[in-house]
């Protein structure tokens, strides 16, 4: 405790970028809203925000692991600080450029911020987690921090979505330099959190090197492979689902200030889910929660699909600025896919556990290889965007329907362990965790 009282301005900060990571996360989301307003664009071409922000984490998974044995936790959050303010200016720089001289360039430019922000949420990924267990002292202490940092990471989600429906307002007027006050947030944060950490002096753990001549052996063993598939489609879920459900609401012609606010109802789902399953999660097994939740998502997007659009139901959003409810009536199958919510909530951390099960000296690559994997989110993005140009945003869920159907697979049989550590491998990694 006498730790954390020390350290109490890093800690405030690591939670802070927890929080962050969500938000600038995020703004890719009703950004599209503004890239489609600016003309005859795609669903497809919408999404590059996207694109740039987890692609950026397939070049900079193993990197950022690579880092932080170079350099350590302090000093890799320095760098992933500054390359994320570089990557904040560069979108805010797209919004002064003149969108109708041409658009071309502007969307480029903003695909490279993004492109850049992303880099420093993946650097930031791989920091905060450990930072804060460190910070905390380990044990129940270091955990409760990370848990305190995901339930402000949902928070932060939350707050995106209805400060940026705010300020994109009427959508076919939306401009990318509406966006400059949630922008100017993030940069703001980020300079204060290196400023903070600068100063700050923080006891770090001795880093093992990660090897890349380990991805081989981490992905011989047939369940942690499979996870990885798991991980990279859940992410289609993740981000497919409210992207897709707050363009076909605004298509429908409700104001976009109203549905931020009705799809911030999706990440507080995922806030309660967590609050959920931390207190289950000492009682059910992953593998019982990872059934149950891609079992009940498909089970939600099926139902939103087919349900019928002329039945409607009043849906709750929070209007933070005059402090009130409001209700909106959409379409039943909305209502369904809202809900996805609570089940996605769970879902990275039990992939997780089942795939790093009995990999040993192979975890710490595993880890990184995960993160790469995030980058499925742009290439589900584009694929559902493809289908709903074709056949329609109500279609489009056939991507999630899909996604869904694997992760249940993997939690039934791909999630068991193919092969035991040999002798040898058992040996080199009591080797080299007695190095540390």
């Amino acid at each position: 405790m006498s730790q954390q009282a020390k350290q109490w301005g890093a800690i405030i900060v690591m939670i802070a970028l927890f929080a962050m990571i969500a938000f600038v996360t995020n703004l890719c989301t009703p950004m599209a809203t503004i890239i489609k307003s600016q003309g005859e664009i795609s669903n497809v071409l919408a999404q590059i925000g996207n694109y740039g922000n987890f692609v950026a984490y397939l070049v900079m998974g193993i990197p950022a692991g690579m880092l932080i044995a170079k350099f350590g936790y302090k000093k890799t959050a320095l760098i992933g600080l500054a390359i994320g303010a570089l990557g904040i200016l560069i979108q805010w720089v797209s919004g002064l450029m003149d969108a109708q001289a041409n658009l071309g360039l502007v969307f480029a430019v903003y695909l490279i911020g993004a492109f850049i922000a992303g880099l420093c949420m993946c650097i930031l990924n791989c920091v905060v987690n450990p930072m804060l267990n460190i910070l905390g002292g380990g044990g129940n202490s270091g955990n409760q921090l990370i848990q305190i940092g995901g339930v402000f990471n949902s928070t932060a989600a939350v707050a995106c979505y209805i400060l940026m429906g705010a300020l994109i307002g009427d959508a076919t007027k939306a401009k990318i330099a509406d966006a400059t006050p949630a922008l100017m947030i993030a940069l703001a944060i980020f300079v204060v959190a290196f400023i903070v950490i600068c100063f700050t002096k923080i006891t770090e753990p001795k880093q093992a090197p990660v090897q890349v001549s380990l991805i081989k052996g981490a992905l011989s063993h047939r369940h942690f492979a499979l996870g990885a598939l798991a991980i990279f489609l859940y992410m289609g879920i993740e981000v497919g689902v409210p992207n897709y459900v707050q363009q076909y609401l605004i298509a429908d012609g409700i104001p976009a200030a109203t549905v931020g606010l009705l799809v911030a109802v999706y990440w507080f789902m995922m806030l309660v889910g967590r609050f959920v399953g931390a207190a289950i999660g000492s009682k059910v097994s992953s593998k019982t929660m990872i059934v149950t939740v891609s079992f009940a998502t498909l089970v939600l997007v099926l139902f939103g699909m087919f349900a019928p659009t002329d039945v409607q139901v009043n849906f709750p959003g929070v209007d933070w600025g005059k402090l009130e409810l409001i209700w909106q009536e959409i379409p039943l199958g909305i209502f369904s896919f809202l809900l996805v919510g609570l089940c996605t909530s769970v879902m990275w951390g039990a992939i997780f556990n089942l795939a790093v099960e009995g990999l040993g000296k192979y975890t710490a690559i595993a880890s990184g290889i995960f993160m790469t994997m995030v980058f499925g989110c742009a290439i589900m993005m584009f694929i559902q965007g493809l289908v709903a140009d074709a056949a329609g945003y109500i279609n489009s869920f056939w991507v999630v329907v899909c996604c869904a159907a694997y992760i249940l697979f993997y939690g039934l049989i791909g999630s068991k362990p193919s092969r035991k550590m040999t002798m040898e491998e058992e040996e080199e990694s009591i080797a080299m965790l007695d190095a540390m």
